[in-house]
């Protein structure tokens, strides 16, 4: 676990689906953000590829989003330090 987070920072609860067509965001699915990422599950390539997604969605620093939970599941919690913003608003547009 990463500690307790810091003021501004946020938690993002995900599921998601590695070996996709594409990188892509799908929506929400028991309440948490479906997103399909085209790399396989192999030596923490999906993982990476989720906090690329991810970043690049929030327009933050990939160093910023971290799997806090779930590192070996489909259903992960991330962290995103010094984010104020809603992130389901943003990854859902």
């Amino acid at each position: 676990m990463a500690g307790k987070p810091k003021y501004g920072s946020c938690t993002l609860e995900v599921h998601v689906v590695p070996r996709a067509s594409a990188n892509e965001v799908v929506g929400i699915v028991e309440g948490r953000v479906k997103i399909k990422v085209a790399s396989p599950p192999v030596d923490g390539r999906s993982n990476r590829a989720l906090t690329e997604v991810v970043a690049k969605k929030l327009g933050v620093a990939r160093s910023r989003v971290e799997i806090i939970k779930g590192h070996r599941s489909g259903r992960k919690t991330l962290l995103i330090r010094d984010f104020d913003d809603d992130p389901y608003d943003l990854l859902l547009k």
